[in-house]
């Protein structure tokens, strides 16, 4: 067991490293990564701009599937897949600001597993046609 977390360390230290382009975690960032990358629950608070989307970020890209982010604020959906995308990261958002082909192509590439992060807005995961796609995704995490 002790062989498997330190390998999942060093993977996560690796991702943090070559594609988020920092040298070390910060605060509690390692331990909370480690804590969900196991399938643990984690409630995080911590200022702007400490890092919280890592903690979800980097356990998404170490575990199979795809990231589920339900995220309120349209223009945060938009930087955070825009700037996943420059650094590699097969993102995508599902919000209103989409046209039924848009919307139609990402869903499409959620259930081919094409998407390491699924960015979406609070009224759409509610709805049936949500749910029906997260049920015929696998699903890394909910965040």
């Amino acid at each position: 067991m002790f062989d498997r977390w330190q390998t999942l360390n060093k993977q996560a230290l690796a991702l943090l490293n070559e594609v988020f382009g920092y040298p070390e975690f910060r605060g509690h960032q390692a331990a909370v990564i480690e804590h969900v990358t196991g399938g643990g629950d984690a409630l995080v608070l911590m200022p702007t701009g400490s890092g919280k989307s890592l903690c979800y970020q980097i356990p998404a890209l170490l575990r199979e599937g795809t990231g589920v982010v339900v995220s309120p604020l349209i223009s945060l959906m938009q930087d955070q897949v825009a700037a996943l995308a420059e650094l590699g990261v097969r993102a995508a958002f599902l919000n209103s600001t989409l046209s039924w082909t848009e919307v139609a192509e990402i869903e499409a590439r959620a259930r081919r597993g094409e998407l390491d992060l699924l960015y979406v807005a609070p009224e759409r995961l509610l709805t049936e046609r949500c749910f029906t796609l997260l049920a015929a995704s696998r699903l890394a995490l909910i965040a």
